[in-house]
């Protein structure tokens, strides 16, 4: 059996970050202005403070997902 550079628990927390990521990139998108109509839901408290946060959180998650060491 090859030896793998993370453990199984490094990588389950790798996809869990990702995937937080992934939710706070989705929270950030949606529908912009154009130069007909100006849409004030671009500046939202969604998009402008909550997603960054998640996706911030999420990064960090990744980090320590790899960083993480199993107990022997």
């Amino acid at each position: 059996m090859k030896d793998f550079a993370f453990g199984r628990m490094n990588y389950i927390l790798i996809a869990i970050g990702m995937a937080v990521v992934i939710i706070g990139f989705i929270l950030m998108s949606g529908a912009g202005s154009n130069e007909e109509m100006f849409n004030p839901e671009i500046f939202s408290a969604l998009r402008v403070k909550v997603a960054p946060a998640v996706t911030f959180f999420g990064f960090i998650f990744i980090i320590y997902g790899i960083m993480h060491r199993p107990k022997q």
